[in-house]
């Protein structure tokens, strides 16, 4: 078979989310993890001139077999076999090809002293990718900076950029970050949303109570609601979801973001550009002047964007942000620490939303573990019954996606004077457990028990019940 068939079947495949177990002259076994189609099946057998079979896969399986020797065989079959640069072209697609079908969140190439280790954030836990990576690590730093109109000459300066790439027939948005280390530039690498997607509050899988108060803040006519939690917690999704939940043609929504990660039709995103001085504080006062009924920041960094947005939440406008805390309690001791008045703060501030998120257990695999109840009465009363991860072909890891926990402290009256008032951390901590408010680890527990989660899981983003 000639190279130009074998890239047509391999385009078709990579289209289809088919990967390819074997292929003679007379077969072409491939496997695909939905009921395959019909017009697959035809193009394929065009495209090969022999039979075709397909098997039908857990998604899991065909993750994990994407990266396996006969894969990757196949991909240096169809790959170009000419310079360094094509082969950096063919193998920067197949990497983020990679990505994208494992679910990854992030890249990471990293410059070895024995080479060059790429590895996949999936599900929040790195993973190192298979593959043969030796003598291409200057070249394919090269193609990636090439494809973020980034300065290939630079290598002693960190640099950021964008840069959308066409894989498997849709347009599929990136972001890149380099950083000089002892054995070259490093490059990481953030996938983007790069399509518009159905976002609904519902599917943020808040307990009904916790999902009753978030809608209630979103109908206030202004205020702030705060989302806090580390890098990678689901925050801006969260905060996006409530965006969408608002986005109706009666209402002027606009966003200042760094980047814009999801496109939302009918919101008004602008995004920052440091390097042409279109910064948060000058775009946020822009945006006053824009009429807005609702507005949503990206991140509160500083503390001038801090007294920006409060002054907008009490000036008729819904303000919608993040913050990097630990809790929520400990949100209201950081925006003090920032500079912000607590008379300023008491009023502006209607709730605050720290969450995590942690990988939920495959249900084909997971086992009954312990009961234990070594917990403080106040914490969890009573047993809890824990699980075990085990793996199996549907996940491999014994785990299988995500699912957010969320502790949500409305500002109540009592608090809201506490605010005012200046309290100490311990003593609006107190108000906040006065309130009924169940921490991130109690919530964690309760996952567990449902079976939806490893204590370990819990214990490894939330913390102890001391933490």
């Amino acid at each position: 078979m000639n190279s130009e068939n074998q890239r047509t079947i391999q385009t078709l495949c990579q289209r289809y989310q088919a990967i390819i177990l074997e292929h003679s002259a007379q077969r072409l076994h491939v496997a695909v993890s939905e009921m395959p189609d019909h017009q697959m099946i035809e193009a394929l057998r065009f495209a090969s001139q022999c039979e075709v079979e397909v098997e039908c896969w857990p998604q899991a399986r065909i993750e994990q077999y994407g990266q396996s020797e006969p894969a990757r065989q196949m991909a240096r079959e169809s790959a170009p076999d000419e310079a360094h640069s094509a082969s950096a072209v063919e193998l920067v697609n197949q990497t983020l090809l990679a990505a994208l079908q494992r679910r990854a969140s992030d890249i990471h190439f990293e410059p070895q002293a024995s080479g060059l280790r790429v590895r996949l954030r999936i599900d929040g836990v790195l993973h190192p990718l298979k593959g043969s990576y030796d003598g291409v690590t200057a070249s394919l730093i090269a193609r990636l900076k090439i494809l973020a109109n980034l300065d290939i000459a630079e290598r002693r300066m960190p640099q950021d950029g964008q840069f959308t790439l066409e894989l498997n027939a849709k347009n599929e948005s990136f972001r890149i970050s380099t950083l000089p280390t002892r054995f070259g530039e490093k490059a990481v690498i953030r996938l983007l949303q790069s399509e518009t997607v159905a976002i609904d509050l519902n599917k943020l899988g808040m307990p009904d109570d916790a999902l009753r108060c978030y809608r209630e803040a979103l109908a206030r006519p202004q205020g702030l609601i705060l989302v806090t939690g580390p890098t990678g917690s689901g925050k801006t999704f969260t905060l996006y979801s409530g965006l969408s939940a608002l986005n109706h043609p009666g209402q002027n929504l606009c966003s200042v973001e760094d980047p814009v990660e999801i496109p939302l039709p009918g919101v008004n995103q602008t995004q920052i550009n440091s390097k042409s001085g279109l910064d948060f504080h000058r775009v946020l006062r822009a945006l006053l002047r824009q009429d807005p009924d609702v507005i949503m920041l990206g991140e509160i960094r500083d503390g001038e964007t801090a007294e920006i947005a409060i002054k907008a939440a009490q000036t008729g406008h819904l303000v919608l942000s993040t913050l990097h805390t630990n809790s929520t309690s400990e949100t209201l001791t950081r925006l003090g620490q920032m500079g912000i008045p607590g008379y300023l703060l008491a009023s502006a501030l209607k709730l605050v939303i720290a969450q995590r998120l942690v990988r939920r257990l495959c249900p084909h695999c997971r086992q009954p573990d312990q009961v234990v109840s070594h917990f403080p009465a106040a914490l969890w009363p009573g047993s809890v019954q824990t699980w075990r991860a085990t793996g199996c072909d549907h996940c491999f890891s014994g785990y299988y996606g995500r699912l957010a926990l969320f502790e949500l402290l409305p500002i109540s009256e009592p608090l809201q004077h506490a605010i005012a008032a200046n309290a100490t951390p311990d003593e609006l901590v107190t108000l906040a457990q006065q309130q009924g408010l169940n921490s991130l680890f109690t919530e964690g527990l309760h996952a567990v028990n449902r079976g939806e989660t490893s204590l370990e899981e819990v214990n490894r983003i939330v913390g102890s019940c001391d933490g």
